[in-house]
């Protein structure tokens, strides 16, 4: 590749939970008991649903502004079930956005349109060459 990837550390902790390095920022993940791990941190497919959420949530918030209307109240709850087949993974997400009592019925579309394109769901729309290096 070109040009320089932006850059997250995992390591290990114990058990099953991994610290991440991102920027200055730490986030830690866990499993929960019955995959071995303590519960005590999000799993990571927990953290990517949620990562589609707030991009969602962070594309709206900025329709918003940019139009003059309030943040507040804006809120999007994610669902997610794992795929009945194998490869493990994500099978359906649903997301639901509460909108800003504000913001006219008719603008809601346009709402849709620009938080359904965030960059999280338009990477998942378009997925990413994901390569793994051993060193």
């Amino acid at each position: 590749m070109g040009t320089e990837l932006s850059r997250i550390e995992v390591s290990f902790l114990a058990a099953e939970a991994y610290e991440m390095a991102i920027g200055g920022n730490r986030l830690r993940v866990d499993q929960p008991a019955e995959a071995g791990g303590t519960g005590t941190a999000p799993t990571p497919t927990e953290l990517f649903i949620a990562s589609l959420a707030s991009c969602v949530a962070f594309y709206a918030g900025r329709y918003l502004t940019r139009h003059g209307y309030s943040r507040t109240g804006l809120a999007v709850t994610a669902g997610y079930e794992f795929a009945p087949d194998r490869p493990a993974r994500v099978g359906a997400i649903r997301l639901s956005m509460k909108v800003p009592t504000d913001l006219p019925e008719e603008r809601w579309p346009a709402l849709a349109a620009v938080a359904s394109h965030c960059t999280v769901h338009n990477t998942l729309d378009k997925p990413p060459a994901v390569d793994l290096e051993l060193t």
